[in-house]
């Protein structure tokens, strides 16, 4: 299959004219309020200077961009705090995530990936990309314990479990990547998955990129 580059949504012009209106308002009650000898004519040039300063700083800071590259081999996700990549082949489970408790199911508006072998991913994923996966992902195994049946964890030792990891290949993990790679082992007890992506970050419906996920990992298969 092709390669192909998943985007982030482009913002919308209701959010542009959030962003100029909000910014313009402000700044009005500020330049009234320190200088109220300014014309009202000056005001109105200048909050809208502003308002339209503020449009396209956040347009540039949201424009869109590549945020998963998908190719034959392997699906790789880029973002300003780093990225990880993993071949096809490591994937052994894509879904999406729930919660299970006392026979029913809830989901949730996150996509769980599940890895053969963690080596390779830990190794090469950013330190600052593995604490960010750390911090906002936890809540998902919160709510996984706090549902849970069976009591094996208290959620203080399973959030800050940092101690160094031994992988099934002999490799050791220290720091950040130790305390990721604890993550995912938690993530496969209580949820199934190992690492999520968040819905916020997909371009089409969660049930859509997923199955475009499949078709890429079914497709490295027949290779």
């Amino acid at each position: 299959m092709e390669t192909y580059h998943v985007k982030s949504a482009p913002i919308t012009p209701y959010v542009m004219l959030f962003v100029f209106c909000f910014t313009a308002s402000i700044s009005a009650s500020c330049l009234t309020f320190f200088i109220p000898t300014m014309t009202l004519l000056a005001t109105i040039l200048t909050t809208t200077l502003i308002g339209i300063s503020a449009v396209i700083v956040i347009r540039y800071i949201c424009d869109s961009k590549y945020l998963f590259t998908l190719t034959f081999m392997h699906c790789q996700y880029h973002s300003r705090y780093g990225g990880w990549s993993t071949p096809w082949r490591n994937i052994s489970q894509l879904g999406k995530a729930e919660i299970s408790h006392q026979g029913w199911q809830q989901p949730l508006p996150w996509i769980g990936i599940k890895l053969n072998d963690y080596d390779d991913f830990i190794k090469n994923i950013s330190p600052r990309l593995a604490a960010r996966i750390i911090i906002e992902q936890r809540i998902l195994l919160v709510m996984a314990i706090k549902h849970s049946d069976v009591d094996n964890h208290t959620i203080e030792d399973v959030l800050f479990d940092d101690e160094p990891y031994q992988s099934k290949n002999g490799n050791i993990f220290k720091g950040l990547r130790a305390m990721l790679a604890h993550r995912m082992e938690y993530n496969r007890e209580y949820l199934g998955f190992d690492f999520f992506i968040s819905e916020d970050t997909l371009d089409r419906p969660i049930n859509d990129f997923i199955g475009l996920l499949r078709r890429y990992k079914a497709a490295a298969i027949r290779q």
